[in-house]
């Protein structure tokens, strides 16, 4: 699997490309090192460079930035709990199959997981320019469409069944990420109490 050709393709032409997906022999090892692994560290880097390198301009403040090791302490905490999210999310998705007539397929839920995450990922690297950072959503929200799409083909779900299925697993994908967000915060409050404060 060519990583630039996938993303372009998972992205641009999506059904197409889930269908070829769907026929693609990949355990889930092989998803992570070639693809998650590597897509997914693009919101963490970006953020620990915006954050701790470039800085933020607050009015009545001036100039903030994040301390080096506490900005790194939270890319490296956000990188590995997004990992872990992605199989989670992928394992409830699996879980959850059999209530929506759905076949249980964990790689095939794995599939849809980490592809559908894409724009998302790549969307990341705005976080370069913190104030930019709000447009990721827009991207998020092309993750949930593409995850509409592929999941309900990897789990071959009934055509009456699908909308229920994937509400259920974006709802669940939602708080996944809520909880990762918030433990990596915890994580930066707690190196904050333990480091050195705030630069200016």
């Amino acid at each position: 699997m060519n990583l630039a050709e996938r993303v372009k393709s998972i992205i641009l032409k999506p059904k197409e490309t889930w269908e070829i997906i769907k026929g693609e022999q990949a355990d889930i090892k092989e998803l992570y090192v070639s693809y998650a692994a590597i897509l997914a560290i693009i919101t963490p880097a970006a953020s620990f460079i915006g954050l701790s390198l470039i800085g933020i301009s607050m009015p009545f403040i001036g100039h903030w930035r994040q301390p080096v090791m506490n900005g790194l302490v939270h890319a490296v905490l956000m990188y590995a709990l997004t990992l872990v999210g992605v199989f989670v999310t992928a394992y409830i998705a699996d879980m959850l199959a059999p209530t929506f007539e759905s076949k249980k397929n964990l790689t095939g839920a794995f599939k849809a997981v980490v592809f559908s995450y894409t724009p998302a990922w790549i969307a990341g690297i705005l976080n370069i320019i913190p104030g930019l950072g709000i447009l990721a959503t827009i991207a998020g929200l092309y993750s949930l469409y593409l995850l509409y799409l592929g999941l309900p083909l990897m789990m071959d779900t009934p055509e009456e069944k699908k909308i229920g299925y994937v509400v259920v697993v974006v709802v669940v994908t939602i708080v996944v990420m809520f909880v990762i967000s918030l433990l990596a915060g915890l994580s930066l409050a707690t190196a904050s109490m333990t480091g050195i404060g705030p630069r200016f």
